[in-house]
């Protein structure tokens, strides 16, 4: 990775800044905000993250660490993927160069890291209910501390936010809930809450239009009793004015809006919602990108970026073909010939390559928030009718929907098709992000159907199996990124050979066929001679042809990128037990039992030695023990 450039920051380089920052003047906390954002763009630019929701919440962090000591007081970030300000603001500024790298810090809230972190912190709309129960705890055992959840408008649209704004506001439990409102998640934000917090945004009109009455009365005779009987029946000019504030009938005071990039104004409100003692929602309104001029225009695209150059904006790697947009563009062509087909997916069009597919069919596109519930739910509603619905979700956030899968979908045997972004190791987001659940769980469901495609071709060629598919719930698991040397369609049949061998089986799917393949070439350097056998369909029983292969080899490993408990591997070895085969194990090459660390899909490969090379090892000390 080309080295970043230690700049001088002022004051963001000063040691005492923890110290001093709850007596810096405006002009300096402007200063040092503008030095965040420099910083951001500084080291984002080199390692990748996710830029334009840090540029956003320089400010309102500020505030937030002037009016809090975070090394006691519970600050939770909704997400966590806007920590950055709060990450620099804590001591680990110098660790910036290796953000989100193997071994390096984590672009989201860790504990490990810092007694900061108050909690670990990947998947949207918990942190109100964690908040509660931290709330909870400090009263129980009578100790002093402000607990405070930040949560996005784009968080907000999950239904687990509101069952906790329910609760809290039934308990009265004193907490904090900041609302950084910048109109957006990932892709504009859309929903019912949407367009309430677009009419209480109206509110700064409404406050200074009181204003200026209250202003205009004190200066004519009588004008004070015209000023007291407003005041008394204030209530029904707000029911004119202004619509009514959800979170107030849920309990709630509300303090806002607040200018989310006006420090001290923040501040303030931060101060008055201390002094409470009660649920308050402090409504802060931020601009996604800020101060960087591309963000400001383009904040889904600068949402998480790899390395980019600064002056430009441009990528440094010119993007290539990848699964989500191969899958994006069949959808398109099968759209074209079926006007039932449908697209759903959770706040994410651009991630899993729908947003063509939105612009063309606006119709047959839902996009329901950050609700993979709801949208698993609602699929199943519109496949139960006899619309041939796709709902497109990243694997990590379809364990969400899991009830849904069985109580929705397969009990029923309904014609679900899921299409499972982000299967297997992801890479630099780490543990909350990798999609190596998703076998095991979805394997147990009875009548559930998983393919892995290895190639963009096979992907095409199962999507089209899939939308035909009408005997049960149905998924495709595919990576994120592109297609390795594997790009042929052998998914005709639930199993392939794809190259013969007498000494070794190696078992695989998906992209993982790959390091497979690879292996196989270098045993063959070392005179074994390895068959790689490649398994389409996850969910039904191992073929005849594969067994008697086993058997005839006396050998047999298993690669893929998911963990051990359901796994192929797993469930291959039992199959063998059952059937009182013969075979010598050399090796269940998985996850373990482990959460898979951030880096580089590659160096996470080589840390469970899954690799091509580290299979070929593993083969060869297997068989010469």
């Amino acid at each position: 990775m080309e080295k970043i450039n230690q700049a001088r920051y002022g004051l963001l380089d000063r040691k005492d800044l923890s110290s001093i920052l709850g007596s810096l003047s405006k002009n300096n906390l402007d200063e040092l905000c503008a030095e965040i954002r420099q910083f951001l763009l500084d080291h984002v630019s080199k390692t990748g993250g996710h830029l334009a929701s840090n540029l956003g919440v320089v400010e309102l962090t500020v505030a937030l660490h002037r009016c809090f000591d975070t090394s006691r007081d519970r600050l939770i970030f909704d997400v966590g993927h806007q920590c950055y300000t709060h990450k620099i603001l804590t001591g680990r500024k110098d660790q910036f160069d290796q953000l989100r790298q193997f071994g390096g810090i984590s672009g989201f809230l860790k504990p490990s890291e810092s007694p900061h972190d108050a909690c670990v912190t990947g998947h949207a709309s918990g942190s109100i209910s964690v908040a509660q129960g931290m709330a909870h705890a400090r009263t129980l055992l009578q100790e002093d501390y402000s607990v405070v959840a930040v949560i996005g408008d784009g968080a907000l649209t999950g239904g687990m936010a509101y069952e906790a704004l329910n609760s809290v506001g039934a308990s009265q439990e004193p907490l904090i809930v900041v609302l950084n409102d910048n109109n957006m998640s990932i892709d504009q934000n859309v929903g019912a809450m949407n367009r309430h917090l677009q009419r209480l945004r109206v509110r700064p009109k409404y406050l200074r239009m009181k204003r200026d009455v209250k202003q205009a009365l004190d200066h004519i005779p009588g004008g004070s009793g015209a000023a007291h009987f407003i005041s008394k029946s204030k209530q029904a000019v707000k029911t004119v004015v202004l619509p009514g504030s959800m979170f107030e009938q849920m309990g709630f005071t509300y303090l806002g809006p607040v200018d989310g990039h006006d420090v001290l104004a923040v501040c303030e409100l931060l101060e008055i919602a201390k002094g409470m003692q009660k649920p308050v929602i402090i409504h802060a309104l931020t601009q996604k990108g800020r101060g960087y001029p591309y963000a400001e225009q383009m904040p889904n695209k600068y949402h998480g970026v790899s390395r980019f150059d600064v002056a430009t904006g441009l990528p440094v790697k010119k993007a290539s073909a990848n699964f989500s947009a191969v899958f994006g563009k069949e959808m398109l062509s099968l759209a074209e010939k079926n006007p039932k087909l449908c697209a759903i997916t959770a706040a994410m069009p651009s991630g899993t390559g729908l947003s063509a597919f939105a612009k063309q069919y606006p119709k047959r596109f839902f996009d329901v928030g950050i609700a993979e519930e709801h949208a698993v739910a609602m699929t199943c509603g519109m496949a139960k009718q006899g619309l041939r619905p796709v709902c497109a979700l990243y694997s990590t956030f379809l364990q969400r929907s899991y009830d849904q899968l069985i109580h929705d979908a397969a009990i029923d045997h309904v014609p679900l098709i899921l299409a499972i972004d982000r299967a297997g190791i992801v890479g630099e987001d780490g543990a909350t992000h990798n999609g190596v659940f998703d076998v095991g769980f979805l394997r147990q469901i009875p009548g559930m159907t998983l393919l892995a495609p290895s190639s963009f071709a096979e992907l095409r060629s199962m999507l089209r199996k899939a939308v035909s598919h009408t005997a049960g719930p149905i998924a495709l698991r595919y990576p994120r990124g592109g297609e390795g040397s594997y790009q042929a369609d052998n998914s005709r049949t639930d199993s392939v050979c794809l190259r013969e061998g007498s000494d070794l089986v190696l078992v695989s799917y998906g992209i993982m066929i790959n390091e497979a393949l690879e292996a196989a070439d270098l045993l063959e350097q070392q005179g074994i001679s390895a068959a790689v056998y490649k398994i389409n369909n996850l969910t039904v029983d191992f073929s005849a042809d594969l067994l008697d292969r086993i058997a005839a080899c006396g050998r047999v490993a298993v690669v893929e990128d998911v963990v051990h408990a359901g796994s192929i591997g797993q469930a291959l070895a039992e199959e063998l037990s059952r059937q009182h085969l013969d075979v010598r194990w050399i090796g269940l090459m998985n996850t373990g039992d482990s959460f898979a660390p951030q880096g580089a899909v590659h160096r996470i490969y080589e840390y469970y030695h899954l690799d091509g090379k580290s299979v070929a090892e593993t083969c060869l000390e297997g068989i010469e023990a």
